[in-house]
């Protein structure tokens, strides 16, 4: 069983989705302050507001929600595209070459999350690409 791509793919599929799914709890979730320092930090992120430019003033609670939600829609599309190809049963070496970009994208997205977030995202990101590294070895060569 872990010699066969499938099941490295599949798992694969379902880290990207939980974690997409479980990034996309933040949204619904308020942080709340502990402290007179941290209210005040909350409510500079929410009220003071960047001139970004071309009539754009968004506070930095917005910049974070839209770096936030494209985490979510990277993991969502990857593990969507990972489950069609399986569905669909798609040829062994155009499955290795879109793993192969996966890498390369999830595994930057790894090291900026190593660098400057914090344990969840980190040991998610982690997964899919251990995951993503096992599928695209044990994918057949074309040449076999």
């Amino acid at each position: 069983m872990l010699k066969r791509f499938t099941f490295w793919l599949w798992a694969a599929v379902v880290i990207q989705l939980l974690t997409a799914v479980f990034h996309s709890l933040s949204f619904f979730i308020t942080p709340i302050p502990q402290n007179e320092t941290e209210r005040q930090i909350f409510d500079l992120m929410t009220s003071y507001k960047l001139d970004a430019g071309g009539g754009f003033h968004p506070s930095i609670k917005n910049l974070m929600t839209a770096l936030s939600s494209c985490f979510s829609l990277l993991c969502l599309l990857g593990g969507l595209m990972n489950a069609y190809l399986l569905r669909k049963k798609a040829f062994a070496d155009l499955v290795k070459g879109l793993v192969r970009i996966q890498l390369v994208v999830f595994g930057m997205c790894f090291l900026i999350m190593a660098t400057f977030t914090f344990l969840p995202p980190i040991v998610l990101s982690g997964l899919i690409v251990l995951t993503l590294t096992a599928a695209y070895f044990v994918i057949p060569d074309r040449s076999q």
